[in-house]
């Protein structure tokens, strides 16, 4: 199975696709439009600013061609970031596949921002990409803004104050956390998302 990964020239790729060979999928990592068009499904990757990538998206026709991809597609830390209308930072427009804005977490001295760290999963609704994970499950979280919860959210975690963790909406899911860093969990939630019927 080729799986796509987006090149954004941001974020930690090679452990995405180190994790996707680990279980058996080919991870490509491109931009290139026509390959991601074609791509059995497609991972959206991401570390740093929702401005750039965005910009980065539009000026390859990236973003064009992810509003119209029809197959599993995951958005992990920033990329499910970029799946909503906007993110507050940058004011940046995003590729509108998910309602709501992306908000800053708060900053305090019980929660200082950025949150690093592991965090535990509030289970929302069943999805395919969370069979086999539970409440008592942790995942490794590294951002500064959140997505907010509403009906497109799978699961919730807790960072001076909830935001949705794990988003899903027909072929469109994303998670806040990063898999490929997050163990066995991040492992099991990845090989659901092979899983998934195109």
């Amino acid at each position: 199975m080729e799986v796509a990964v987006i090149k954004l020239g941001v974020g930690n790729t090679a452990s995405v696709l180190f994790a996707l060979e680990r279980l058996g999928a080919r991870g490509v990592l491109t931009d290139d439009p026509t390959r991601v068009a074609d791509a059995e499904r497609v991972i959206l990757p991401g570390v740093g600013a929702a401005a750039f990538a965005s910009r980065v998206l539009r000026e390859r026709g990236l973003d064009v061609v992810l509003k119209n991809f029809s197959r599993p597609l995951l958005g992990v830390c920033l990329g499910q970031q970029l799946l909503f209308e906007r993110s507050e930072e940058g004011n940046a427009a995003c590729l509108d596949l998910l309602p709501g804005v992306v908000t800053a977490l708060p900053n305090s001295i019980e929660s200082p921002s950025p949150h690093m760290g592991w965090a535990r999963f509030r289970l929302c609704r069943e999805h395919a990409l969370l069979e086999g994970i539970g409440e008592s499950d942790y995942a490794y979280f590294v951002h500064s803004y959140a997505c907010p919860i509403g009906e497109e959210t799978a699961a919730t975690a807790e960072y001076g104050r909830a935001f949705a963790a794990v988003t899903a909406r027909g072929n469109v899911m994303g998670c806040q956390f990063h898999p490929e860093r997050s163990g066995s969990v991040g492992a099991r939630i990845l090989a659901n998302f092979l899983a998934l019927p195109c």
